[in-house]
């Protein structure tokens, strides 16, 4: 067998390994004490965030769960002109949290967080955290009101508070399903004592 067909081969079995970690997506998204136990850094990261900006972890995974689906590079799909020609992002959101560069660039500014990277867990979710504490602080939307506060993180601050939303009733069908999914894996980390 010749050198090239070799490294094709072990190229292919990699490839169909999945490979794991931040850029492909826990096993069983509909479970958050699976997500946890197989992600033990998404838990560490996600109490730390909770410690210090006060948003329940079932709040930050539900979020999460919506804008990534826990994949740790996420992108916007593409746009096409004509349908084929490709033209670009539908948006600069990035990462597990869908930050947009805008916003991250505030973060980082207002946190002093230089080096954080939307990529990694730990950051996304200390963003996800800042940006809520924010809008609880601007808004009073409280932090555990993951409806409210996934609108507002979708919408903007200004956004929000205009009710931009109600013109959207996809988004608000969208942040319902970000609610009931937080009380789920609220319920879920009771059982298995990760809350």
């Amino acid at each position: 067998m010749s050198r090239l067909l070799r490294a094709s081969i072990l190229l292919l079995l990699l490839a169909s390994c999945g490979g794991g970690g931040k850029f492909s997506a826990p096993h069983n998204l509909d479970d958050a004490c699976a997500i946890l136990r197989e992600r033990p850094e998404y838990f560490r990261a996600m109490k730390k965030t909770e410690s210090r900006w006060g948003v329940p972890v079932p709040v930050q995974m539900a979020t999460i769960h919506q804008e990534s689906k826990f994949i740790g590079n996420a992108k916007t799909p593409h746009r096409y002109v004509l349908g084929i020609i490709p033209m670009g992002r539908q948006s600069t959101a990035y990462g597990y949290s869908q930050a947009l560069d805008g916003t991250w660039e505030e973060y980082q500014d207002e946190t002093g967080n230089r080096r954080a990277q939307r990529d990694r867990i730990d950051d996304a979710t200390d963003f996800m955290g800042w940006y809520m504490d924010g809008t609880s602080q601007a808004l009073g939307v409280p932090k555990w009101d993951a409806r409210a506060q996934y609108l507002a993180y979708h919408e903007g601050r200004s956004g929000y508070a205009r009710g931009s939303y109600n013109e959207k009733s996809w988004l608000v069908d969208v942040a319902d399903r970000v609610q009931s999914r937080s009380v789920t894996y609220s319920a879920q980390l009771s059982q298995c004592g990760m809350n």
